[in-house]
């Protein structure tokens, strides 16, 4: 029995109140939960603290946190009701990637490792 398995976007923001390694735990279990329900993470970004449009539980900042993951579309639920459930979550979202978006997530993964490489090269003039 072969699983269909997708390409998925999730994004989250945390609560702002929370210690580095609160903020570092959080992630941790978001992502063991999502291993656990048979998905395979392939990046974690974490942006930081950003200001949101507009207030979420009276507060005016939260802790973004971009993942993208490959799993079965049944797992899905099971993750929105942890996150939803979870206290330290303000709002997520979580998108089925369609080719356009994979092909324009793996171009923005080449174009970036060539322009840390050419940063990383010496100059020729120096």
């Amino acid at each position: 029995m072969s699983m269909n398995r997708k390409m998925y976007e999730l994004t989250y923001i945390l609560t702002p109140v929370l210690s580095v390694d609160q903020t570092a735990e959080v992630v941790a279990r978001i992502n063991v939960i999502i291993e656990g329900a048979g998905g395979t993470i392939i990046e974690v970004d974490q942006w930081g603290t950003k200001k949101l449009a507009y207030p979420v539980d009276k507060k005016r900042n939260g802790y973004y946190v971009n993942l993208y993951f490959e799993g079965p579309g049944t797992m899905i639920p099971r993750i929105e009701r942890a996150l939803t459930i979870d206290d330290n979550v303000l709002r997520s979202l979580i998108l089925v990637m369609d080719k356009s978006m994979i092909a324009h997530y793996h171009a923005n993964k080449s174009k970036t490792k060539t322009s840390v490489v050419e940063e990383t090269e010496p100059s020729k003039d120096g």
